[in-house]
């Protein structure tokens, strides 16, 4: 099989599997240790148990070498590039493989030429688009041709929402396959298959430590053992302990993108852990957003929906905190701001909740949709209009604790309910019954 494996020679096609070995003098390659441990049958494969499970689609069409089109989406480190090379390896295609940071249209041009010279050989080929959500659109249709003709099979993979970055006449023609992020059991498999045979004995808590500081990313466990070992190597060390794994993995990156899914997922959790009246929850998740770099006016702007949406006139003063840090972050600006944020997500989460002034709106909308506008009353309006009655407006004023027996809905609204306090807002309940009894409502 023609393959691009085979580039830096046979052996790299299976590269031995030690964790252990120093780094060799010479001129002979050594793969990083990820690379060196990248599953070479799909019974090594580790997680993705909801995709390759037994008799299961995906898992078919590997095992019997019926590669098809597909886009493997999910978190880095869960094995995206992994099952591609499954995929071609278990057919009879050629394999090319781009990445579309690096990439333009001249070079999938190149692989389409390869591929249609194969076709006339009789040989299939397979091609590997990584990051194929930084492909644009131009770039994406210089490959629908070729999809469609079915010239080549593609394998894109992505971090991002595919329904997003991949344009509809593309996707149309890719099966979407959603990967995990991989447990801290799995992470912790792989890990103890990598030092099988290594020279340097690793603790069982060293491993416990990186599988679960992996944030489920094997290649980013693998990446921080292998430079564990290789520190233990070279100072004589006999085995990595856990000290040795937390100087190796060091201050883990927070995973964060911007513009991406987890920009998204982030503000939704913080959204609903102060929703919930988690103070700590909240927080954690506005660390998580400032230590990603997020813009805290993205920030703010929630603080000041969920104080009206979520805390409403349970707590009024909510929403003159969160307007007050939205302006210290228009004012101040990072780092200093950040304590505002802090103050204002505490005080969310703490402060009671209530919806009622949303959902009464929403009530009071979806009987306009129904039902339509109705007129205003005339002692409503503002003035006298040809051909229409002007009634007598009753100054509220006028009575006792300004309040006025005259209807103010339309007609065909008279009795209807909209308002209905939250049980956060015992006191405007009351206000509103005595306004009624009042009123004579």
């Amino acid at each position: 099989m023609e393959t691009l494996f085979e580039d830096d020679g046979a052996d790299d096609a299976a590269p031995e599997r030690s964790a252990g070995a120093p780094m060799a003098g010479g001129s002979a390659v050594v793969h990083p240790l990820a690379v060196r441990m990248r599953p070479g049958r799909l019974d090594e494969f580790v997680g993705q148990s909801h995709l390759l499970g037994d008799g299961s689609g995906l898992r078919t069409a590997i095992e019997q070498g019926r590669p098809h089109s597909m886009v493997l989406y999910g978190p880095p480190g869960t094995g995206k590039t992994t099952l591609a090379r499954l995929v071609a390896s278990n057919s009879d295609a050629a394999f090319e493989e781009l990445s579309a940071v690096q990439a333009g249209r001249a070079e999938v041009r190149a692989v389409i030429e390869r591929a249609a010279h194969r076709r006339t050989l009789g040989t299939a080929t397979v091609l590997f688009l990584d990051e194929i959500h930084r492909f644009n659109k131009a770039q994406q249709d210089a490959l629908l041709p070729a999809v469609e003709d079915g010239l080549v099979t593609l394998i894109g993979a992505t971090t991002e929402n595919p329904a997003f970055e991949v344009n509809g006449a593309l996707l149309s023609r890719l099966r979407v396959y959603a990967l995990q992020e991989l447990s801290t059991e799995e992470v912790a498999s792989v890990l103890c298959r990598a030092v099988a045979d290594a020279q340097v004995e690793v603790d069982e808590n060293a491993i416990e430590f990186l599988a679960a500081r992996s944030a489920g990313d094997a290649r980013t466990a693998l990446n921080a053992l292998e430079l564990a070992l290789q520190t233990a190597h070279e100072l004589g060390e006999r085995r990595v302990d856990i000290e040795r794994a937390q100087d190796a993995l060091q201050r883990r990156a927070v995973l964060y993108d911007k513009k991406g899914d987890r920009h998204y997922d982030y503000i939704s959790a913080w959204i609903k852990a102060t929703r919930g009246s988690d103070p700590d929850a909240s927080l954690y998740y506005l660390a998580v957003m400032l230590e990603g770099g997020e813009d805290p006016r993205f920030i703010v702007r929630r603080m000041v929906i969920l104080a009206s949406e979520d805390v409403g006139n349970a707590d009024p003063n909510a929403l003159t905190v969160a307007v007050a840090a939205a302006q210290a972050v228009e004012h101040v600006g990072l780092p200093e701001a950040t304590f505002a944020l802090a103050q204002a997500a505490v005080y969310l989460a703490l402060a009671p909740k209530s919806n009622a002034a949303g959902r009464s709106l929403s009530a009071a909308r979806a009987h306009v949709r129904e039902h339509g506008a109705a007129p205003v009353p005339a002692w409503l309006r503002p003035g006298a209009r040809p051909g229409q009655e002007v009634g007598g407006y009753d100054y509220p004023h006028d009575h006792p604790g300004q309040l006025s027996p005259q209807e103010l809905l339309p007609e065909s609204v008279v009795g209807e309910r909209f308002y209905r306090p939250g049980e956060a807002e015992a006191r405007l309940a009351e206000r509103l019954e005595e306004v009624r009894r009042i009123r004579g409502r």
